[in-house]
């Protein structure tokens, strides 16, 4: 039966399972079914599908492979079933890849005749560890070399040297035991793949009589054959017969089990809601962070080593995880790099919206970017090809099979409810589900895939969430999480030794205005902030009032605020701003000069350069930002003020950057809108028909279509596209002349229908706005 044949013979719900689980082929929909055999045949379009594929679906795959002509069911049961344990039945898993591969398009055919899909063989390097056959690993060996081989092994027989050869190779059992036992082991270490080997002076000439190394004696009777001046490879009719008719060493039909710790299902889902709100809170003031002090961009891009440090350090988070939090609110659009010429790294005003939804809400939105982003900020510290760091932020840590292996190390936790399994057993089951995309760089993917989750909030105690598996199967994880956040409090303790305890998580604004009055000085079930005269004038340079600042106290505190506090704030208050510093370079006024006498006898002012204008004015050569920086550091509290005399208020969360568009969300590379792919099989069943039937044009019904507003225009399209009726339309052509056609709509997109048109016999697209009206037949 002919590939095509076969796919035209599929009934539509197979073809809708066809192009839902290769979506690739219908982008764009071919005009027919025999352009989608043509482009489900393609190499690329094969090597993305066996991509896909399972272990033992795979096994299934290259066992056909390896056989030329079709093979039987219960053949291939018999082959396969030499791989598995003894006693394991194979029919159930063999039924079950059938049917995959054949919905798939990669094998096709009755029980008893199956065959794999055009270009399937070619796209297989060595297929189940063997190498080419006979035939075709011989090809490029000189003729004349040949037939002395074919002369040597195969005396006495017809046809040319690679034939004879050939011939011989397909039953090799006694060329296999007139070898040294030597040369048996060498041949032993090519059985089960890989089957090629590096032997130096490869193509050599070597004779039977003369052969005394053990590949010697290989390559003269063709057990070896030459790829390269450096390479050789072991035929696969050899290997075939070294391994005793088995295909494959060992096959497992199902999935490995997975190891680990069982854990309470309510507990993990506890523990990852807590680390959740965590990770939130850790975007929150990475941002609050970067609005007042913003980190500068290097000049190759990216976020300095020393600057990921102290975010670090200020967020009280190890270096990986910062680097985790400073990428993912890179990707979601929350931080972006603006600022001057040099440019700074600053949030966007995307963050100022992304700030005032619920919390859960802010989660879903920062693990759906870590689920979908290309970054890996795991990479962050290592060194490239050149030997050059990755930095955070940089653009040399996209990976683009990052978030494909994000999505299946989930899938492997999902099938494993209640269970946090080791990492050995979660690489041996992404290995049997997707056997070749096995490397280095998977694993260590995968190694970053099963931390990072934990530290998002995705899985708790290594198992995965609730609120986790909604996110992976598209359900309101959002709804989910929110029960389970920890409630946020709007008070604190404040403590005789000037400290406050805040008894859970503040609410977002109380928590801003604590971090701006206070300094954290220890985190955990409960955070300790403290009050010192810095961080009180750090709040009245924000242009709060003493007396503001004591009022807000007492609405946020639940007991009340102590004598020591109140007068820390009062004197801080009280001698803010009574010295001014302006722009000379700068100067410092005040209207007590005595308090100008004391400045400039200090010692430590010496490096300031002083000199006395007045006396309430003193100048400075030094510029105004590090003159009030020293005044303070001498135990004065100066402020800065404009050319018009005015105080300059600190306006710490002000500095924005423009809004960028968050990480594209990958789409999965195995589900397609049911409604496009019924729409794509009924163009392509109808342009297959027009194909294979090569109908006349018909003539359009006398008279013109009754004009209609553009949404009945729409929804008639849209209900002929469902029934799968004809429909009359009105149509304005490019030169606007009015034509009347009969169509068959098979689906509607981007502002276009695409129709078989029965009077131009032939598949068309046409424009929505052009349609003028639409009437049934």
């Amino acid at each position: 039966m002919e590939f095509t044949e076969w796919i035209r013979g599929r009934t539509d719900e197979q073809l809708r399972a066809l192009v839902s689980a290769r979506p690739e082929l219908i982008t764009p929909v071919p005009a027919h079914l025999e352009g989608l055999a043509s482009r489900a045949a393609s190499p690329s379009a094969i090597g993305r599908v066996l991509d896909r594929l399972d272990r033992f679906t795979l096994a299934v795959v290259e066992t056909l492979a390896v056989r030329e002509d079709p093979v039987s069911k219960d053949e291939l049961r018999d082959l396969v079933g030499a791989a598995l344990d003894p006693g394991e039945d194979p029919e159930p898993a063999l039924s079950s890849a059938l049917e995959r591969l054949a919905d798939l398009a990669l094998v096709y055919g009755p029980d008893d005749a199956l065959e794999l899909g055009p270009g399937v063989r070619k796209v297989l390097d060595d297929p189940a560890g063997l190498g080419p056959r006979a035939a075709d690993a011989f090809r490029h060996h000189p003729p004349e070399q040949l037939e002395e081989m074919a002369d040597a092994v195969a005396p006495s027989t017809p046809g040319s040297g690679r034939e004879r050869l050939a011939a011989a190779l397909a039953e090799p059992a006694e060329l296999v035991e007139s070898v040294s036992p030597a040369a048996r082991a060498a041949l032993d270490q090519l059985v089960w793949g890989p089957p090629t080997g590096r032997v130096p002076n490869a193509r050599r000439e070597v004779h039977l009589a003369s052969a005394r190394s053990p590949i010697e004696e290989l390559l003269a009777r063709g057990l070896l054959a030459a790829t390269g001046e450096e390479s050789v490879t072991l035929p696969r009719e050899v290997g075939l017969h070294l391994r005793g008719g088995r295909v494959h060493r060992d096959l497992l039909a199902v999935p490995p089990q997975l190891r680990g710790a069982a854990r309470d299902r309510e507990l993990a889902d506890r523990t990852a809601a807590g680390q959740a709100f965590s990770f939130v809170r850790s975007v929150e003031e990475l941002c609050e962070r970067w609005s007042i002090e913003p980190p500068g961009v290097l000049r190759t891009g990216g976020l300095g080593v020393r600057d990921l440090k102290r975010t670090a350090v200020e967020l009280d988070l190890p270096e990986w995880v910062a680097a985790l939090v400073v990428e993912v609110a890179h990707a979601a659009g929350l931080i972006a790099a603006g600022g001057g010429v040099d440019g700074e790294w600053l949030p966007t005003s995307g963050y100022d919206l992304w700030r005032v939804r619920g919390t859960a809400d802010r989660w879903v939105t920062l693990a759906v970017t870590w689920l979908h982003m290309d970054r890996v900020p795991g990479l962050v510290g290592e060194r490239d090809d050149r030997d050059r760091p990755l930095n955070a932020l940089h653009t040399d840590l996209r990976r683009s099979s990052a978030p494909s292996v994000r999505a299946a190390t989930l899938g492997v936790l999902a099938a494993a409810p209640g269970l946090a399994p080791d990492r050995d057993s979660v690489l041996a089951r992404l290995a049997w589900e997707q056997p070749r995309r096995r490397g280095p760089l998977r694993e260590q993917l995968t190694d970053f895939a099963l931390r990072e989750a934990e530290q998002v909030g995705v899985t708790g105690l290594g198992a995965l969430s609730g609120h986790g598996r909604a996110l992976i199967e598209g359900g309101d994880a959002a709804e989910v999480l929110a029960p389970l956040l920890p409630e946020p409090v709007d008070h604190v303790l404040l403590q005789a030794d000037l400290t406050a305890v805040a008894p859970g998580p503040l609410t977002s604004e109380l928590n801003r205005w604590m971090t701006l009055t206070a300094d954290v000085e220890s985190k955990g079930g409960a955070t300790v902030y403290r009050f010192s005269e810095g961080s009180i004038r750090r709040a009245l340079d924000a242009g709060h009032g003493g007396e503001e600042l004591v009022a807000m106290l007492a609405r946020h505190s639940a007991t009340p605020v102590p004598q020591a506090l109140s007068y820390l704030v009062t004197d801080v208050a009280r001698r803010h701003g009574r010295i001014r510093v302006g722009t000379a370079s700068a100067y410092i006024r005040c209207d007590d000069p005595a308090l100008l006498d004391q400045i400039t006898a200090d010692r430590r002012s010496a490096a300031l350069r002083l000199r006395r204008l007045a006396p309430t004015v003193i100048a400075s050569r030094s510029p105004r930002a590090a003159l009030v920086d020293s005044l303070r550091a001498m135990g004065y509290a100066p402020v800065a003020e404009s050319l018009d005399g005015d105080v300059i208020i600190s306006q710490l969360e002000s500095r924005r950057t423009e809004s960028v568009a968050p990480a594209r969300v990958v789409a999965s590379p195995n589900g397609l809108d049911p409604e496009v792919a019924t729409a794509a099989v009924r163009a392509l069943r109808a342009g297959d028909a027009a194909h294979l039937s090569r109908r006349e044009p018909v003539d359009a019904p006398d008279g013109q279509v009754p004009r209609s507003p553009a949404t009945a225009t729409i929804s008639a399209l849209q209900e002929a596209i469902k029934q799968g009726v004809r429909v009359w339309i009105g149509y304005l052509d490019s030169q606007g002349n009015a034509t009347s056609r009969i169509l068959e709509p098979a689906r509607m997109e981007g502002g276009y229908l695409t129709a078989y048109d029965e009077t131009r016999a032939a598949v068309h697209r046409f424009a929505l706005h052009r349609i003028t009206g639409v009437a049934g037949l």
